[in-house]
């Protein structure tokens, strides 16, 4: 038996070594750090559970057979993560540089199942190569499985992506299909052909980074809603994501024990909203006024600024939070904007975290350039997944509310279940300028004095109907509250919400227009 314990020793330690020592001296070169390494960081301390860790690859072409390690260039199993279990997987670039084969894909496949059949989130820290080669067909199958398991367990279970080394060709697609994907600048990058092929095809002389490094996915294209400054600092923001989501889609959001006050009213949002409805303001400066102090966490902060979105917590408890952004674009709707959006109302929905949505839109963004992008068809994504969702749904306007982005921007009529209105928001179906131009343009061709004239009446229609009290009257906003009431009045309608409950027509799934 004692024989038998220390072959066990060895084989334990000689898998622990991936590659071997000088392939792991050049991944820290590149100021990377191992797949172990980077499991080691993430959970909690003497929590890690590995499995298949002996397993070695059955490829017997090219001259395989002689090349076997173990564990096959992927770290498998669970642990915890600020005390709750989250199943993870870590590609081991120093094992055939991370490329997956057959027994690497059914080493994750494992995981992924386990995952779904105990209701846990799982992590995937890519680092690798692609396909093994080598292996052919049996290595595109088992990207295969993966995928299949992504769809699956999307909407079911939390799963999140880091990438932090190569992610190109077909291991892009498990990646996007999971909820959040976090890249490290300068060490990772993700695309479907490289710079070498897209230079034969296209004659573009592009750089890894230029063509799909983090801050081209993190600000020009939205595939990914994080970069990061380090694998160590793309670790500690997954921790962070992962402390306001549940475990799985039957499960409530975790709360964590309130530090601030729910009666706390800020003073400074009376005077935030410029008494000029041309001049910007930054919407983070509202959220972080009304949830928790130093609670919000953004989403995406660097692509499609003209909407905010992120997690935050108001009285302990974990919300999403959508807001117009009015510095940006003046907080227009664009193609961009309503697909962030409208992923991130649906990810919220998916797992039970009740939406706060902070609105001041003077409407779509006119131009050809929207229009032959396809604003009609995205844009309608944002109104869908707002109508769909049955968590709780608060909205706050701000300011502007104009046509039709009203009507998508959660309003009482799409379904949202509590609607207020600051004293200083203007809803009607265009801003007062377009309205006067519009209704009195014959007027206006014949007056002396057009300009006096136009302001003259933009004054008057201002006071008329870009107010909130029309809406009110009507039922559309269940109030018009003081800026300083708005935090405590989104906790006492959050604990008056907790059993809501909404039955959705009996179908397979809708069709979103995709």
């Amino acid at each position: 038996m004692e024989d038998r314990i220390e072959e066990l020793e060895e084989l334990r330690a000689e898998a622990l070594k991936g590659g071997g020592e000088d392939r792991i001296e050049s991944q820290h070169e590149k100021g990377k750090m191992t797949a172990r390494e980077r499991i080691d960081y993430f959970l909690d301390d003497g929590t890690f559970h590995e499995f298949d860790q002996l397993r070695t690859h059955n490829s017997h072409n090219f001259g395989m057979e002689e090349k076997k390690i173990l564990g096959d260039g992927v770290v498998t199993g669970y642990g915890e993560v600020d005390g709750r279990k989250v199943f993870v997987f870590a590609h081991d670039f120093t094992v055939f540089g991370g490329s997956l084969g057959e027994v690497f894909a059914e080493k994750i496949t494992k995981v992924m199942d386990m995952a779904m059949e105990v209701g846990a989130p799982i992590v995937g820290l890519n680092d690798s190569a692609g396909a093994r080669i080598q292996e052919g067909v049996k290595a595109l199958a088992g990207f295969t499985e993966i995928f299949h398991r992504n769809q699956m367990a999307s909407g079911v279970i939390p799963q999140i992506s880091g990438i932090m080394g190569p992610c190109a060709g077909g291991a892009v697609y498990s990646p996007s299909i999971t909820d959040f994907i976090f890249m490290v600048k300068d060490t990772s990058y993700m695309y479907i052909t490289g710079p070498g092929v897209t230079k034969t095809v296209t004659g573009e002389d592009v750089t890894h980074d230029e063509l799909g490094g983090a801050m081209t996915h993190a600000s020009k294209t939205g595939v990914a809603e994080f970069a990061c400054e380090s694998d160590e600092d793309a670790l500690d923001q997954i921790k962070t994501l992962l402390s306001y989501l549940p475990s799985n889609n039957v499960e409530d959001p975790p709360r964590v024990e309130p530090w601030d006050d729910p009666e706390r009213r800020d003073d400074a949002l009376e005077e935030i909203v410029p008494d000029s409805p041309q001049k910007p303001y930054d919407m983070t400066d509202v959220v972080g006024s009304i949830v928790d102090e130093g609670s919000f966490f953004e989403v995406q902060e660097d692509f499609a600024k003209n909407i905010v979105v992120g997690f935050a917590r108001l009285d302990g408890h974990s919300v999403g939070i959508v807001g117009n952004q009015p510095k940006a674009n003046a907080g227009t709707l664009t193609v961009d904007a309503s697909m962030k959006g409208s992923r991130f109302v649906r990810f919220c929905d998916s797992f039970n975290i009740p939406i706060v949505t902070f609105v001041d839109v003077p409407g779509y963004m006119p131009g050809t350039d929207q229009e032959h992008r396809g604003i009609i068809r995205h844009g309608a994504k944002l109104l869908y997944a707002y109508s769909e969702a049955t968590v709780p749904l608060l909205t706050v306007i701000t300011r502007k509310a104009y046509g039709g982005a009203y009507c998508v921007m959660a309003s009482k009529n799409l379904g949202s279940d509590v609607n207020y209105a600051w004293p200083t928001a203007e809803i009607a179906v265009m801003g007062p300028q377009g309205a006067v131009n519009l209704l009195y343009r014959n007027e206006l061709a014949e007056a002396d004095d057009p300009d006096s004239l136009r302001d003259e009446l933009i004054e008057e229609y201002r006071d008329e109907f870009a107010n909130p009290y029309t809406a009110t009257d009507k039922g559309f906003l269940d109030d018009v509250i003081e800026p300083t009431e708005t935090r405590p009045r989104l906790i006492d309608d959050l604990h008056m919400l907790k059993s809501k409950r909404e039955d959705q027509p009996d179908k397979k799934h809708g069709n979103i227009p995709l």
